[in-house]
């Protein structure tokens, strides 16, 4: 059964909820989620699994700081050490997409000492996402959305006619490609984009990041560098743990340039693209999510 907690962790009250026992899992949603959008796969897992999915600062249940620096990396990666510390957990089992993908693997960068193993979904490492964005043609045409999410009332864009917009990105998207979404589902998601400044707070990832490509014509030689802000240098850019990575080959937004060069930086590493799947992975295939890291926890 599902549980629902809160955690004060400082500058932000966290939501997140529990199922199950055994080896700790803890899963980060990215944007425009939250933790709803584990649940098949913490249906599946807490069956032996201590499951954890929070709603990341900002999102859903937890409480949203108003001004954009508040959701700077620093503070991202401090709310998951925050939490883990919090529930007494010195070593999890990681599971991350999206933006929630960036945070665990700068987590992971930042804190090697709390990752058992890693599993990211259609994310790869951010030094490879970073140089992506600053030379890769492809990546940057694909990532032009990140200069819209950063502009000023794009959240008003996107609350307009209930969501009308992101409906169509997640929902419509996601059925189209398989998944199930209940219409009870449905409402939930409405639900945590309804809460006041929830989407603005997603956007301000984006802002406070400053991620993005350079605009149609320009060229940017030093684009905006989490792993710098976190004060981790190439010297730190290796994982010694195992990697898990699933992808989505219908991907629009993250492309799968950059996979063939993640093995310079993970010895252990896993690769499974999933076919017929577009982003919205754990949303169209959660039985595969869920499958997969069945076989890669057993090692």
């Amino acid at each position: 059964m599902i549980q629902h907690h809160h955690a004060d962790l400082g500058q932000i009250r966290m939501h997140y909820v529990t199922a199950g026992e055994g080896e700790p899992v803890l899963f980060l949603h990215g944007f425009p989620e939250y933790w709803g959008v584990w649940r098949s796969v913490i249906e599946d897992l807490s069956r032996d699994h201590r499951t954890i999915a929070p709603d990341l600062r900002g999102y859903n249940l937890t409480s949203r700081p108003e001004e954009v620096d508040a959701y700077g990396i620093e503070h991202l990666v401090g709310d998951v050490k925050g939490l883990l510390d919090h529930l007494g957990v010195r070593k999890v089992r990681l599971v991350a997409q999206d933006w929630g993908g960036l945070v665990a693997w700068c987590f992971l960068l930042r804190h090697p000492e709390y990752v058992e193993r890693f599993a990211t979904i259609n994310i790869t490492h951010p030094h490879l996402f970073n140089e992506a964005l600053r030379s890769d043609p492809e990546q940057q045409q694909a990532s032009q959305y990140m200069l819209q999410f950063r502009a000023p009332g794009t959240e008003v864009a996107m609350a307009h006619d209930d969501f009308a917009s992101l409906r169509a990105v997640v929902f419509e998207d996601a059925r189209a490609h398989g998944a199930k979404l209940p219409d009870d589902q449905v409402e939930e998601w409405l639900a945590a984009w309804r809460q006041p400044g929830a989407i603005a707070a997603g956007l301000n990832y984006y802002r406070a990041a400053e991620i993005g490509p350079p605009p149609p014509g320009k060229v940017v030689e030093r684009p905006s560098n989490v792993l710098e802000r976190l004060g981790i240098g190439p010297d730190r850019y290796g994982v010694e743990v195992p990697v898990l990575v699933l992808w989505g080959e219908g991907d629009r937004y993250l492309l799968q340039n950059g996979l063939d060069r993640l093995h310079r930086y993970v010895r252990d590493l896993h690769i499974r693209k999933i076919p017929g799947v577009t982003h919205w992975v754990t949303l169209q295939r959660p039985e595969v999510v869920a499958r997969s890291l069945r076989g890669f926890f057993r090692g």
